[in-house]
């Protein structure tokens, strides 16, 4: 990243607030006697990255279940994942106002997921010669990656996340950042309902990508035989599907503002963590 920059902090808020339900118990409940364990939680972790990273300002990303095009494009997107759980879904309709209250912005879509809004928020900060770190447990994610754009992937433990950049895009997939999606669309992507190529798994897909490019150049080796018998008939048989994939994988970042600089208020994400029961974090945040 450019040296004595200080980045944009991007949140994935879907990832970490499932993250937060799953690993805090609901017992957890505010002044209501609702769960508070989501917000608590994504609360620590994005209070956790701007303490390590101290960003220039915090956007946190929502969008819809599934972005309308992708599910026009392949209907099976998405369709296996479960409904959000209640007490869940009341945190998420606290989730904007309770992270504005931190001095900390929250963007929506109704049409694009919140990747794409990541992504966008990616790109429009790398343009002005800025940089940006994505926080989200998405390694769908790691295709904006850059020289002025890393990843903050969660991990297990206390170490907090790992920090993806180009080099490690390569070490974990054996592909360039801008591959992700021609990977994502041989190897497939369960998570997604994404099947990918039959019989492709992740070391032959890095592979077909390292030798031809991307999906495009691979189809077309498959059409000039210079590809291993055993995959030539499934990837011409399949080529119109894996294309599909690959426009299902790949973002469509929107236009959008970017947020002035912008500190984190304490006093008010203090007010806030209190009037929703979360004492000690509010204690936190005042001393």
């Amino acid at each position: 990243m450019p040296p004595g920059t200080a980045p944009l902090l991007c949140i994935d808020a879907p990832s970490l607030l499932y993250r937060a339900w799953f690993g805090l118990p609901d017992s957890i409940k505010g002044a209501d006697g609702e769960p508070v364990n989501a917000l608590l939680g994504t609360a620590n972790l994005v209070l956790r990255a701007v303490a390590d990273h101290a960003p220039r300002a915090v956007v946190l990303c929502d969008g819809a279940e599934a972005a309308v095009y992708r599910k026009i494009a392949y209907p099976p997107y998405h369709a296996d994942r479960p409904p959000v759980p209640d007490g869940l879904q009341h945190q998420w309709e606290l989730a904007p106002a309770f992270f504005e209250a931190f001095g900390w912005n929250w963007a929506h879509s109704d049409d694009l997921e919140a990747d794409d809004l990541l992504g966008a928020y990616a790109v429009a900060e790398a343009a002005t010669g800025g940089s940006a770190l994505l926080f989200t447990g998405d390694r769908d994610m790691f295709q904006c990656v850059s020289d002025q754009v890393h990843v903050l992937y969660p991990q297990r433990g206390q170490d907090g996340p790992a920090r993806i950049d180009p080099a490690a895009v390569r070490d974990r997939y054996g592909v360039e950042p801008h591959q992700v999606p021609d990977f994502i669309a041989l190897r497939g992507d369960p998570s997604d309902g994404l099947p990918g190529a039959r019989g492709i798994g992740e070391k032959t897909a890095a592979s077909l990508l390292r030798l031809h490019g991307d999906l495009a150049g691979v189809l077309a080796a498959a059409e000039r035989d210079e590809v291993a018998p055993r995959m030539k008939n499934t990837l011409i048989e399949d080529a119109d599907l894996l294309r599909t994939f690959l426009d299902v994988a790949t973002l469509r970042p929107p236009a959008v503002e970017l947020p002035r600089d912008s500190p984190t208020d304490l006093a008010g994400a203090a007010a806030a963590a209190e009037a929703h029961g979360m004492k000690r974090l509010a204690e936190r945040l005042r001393s």
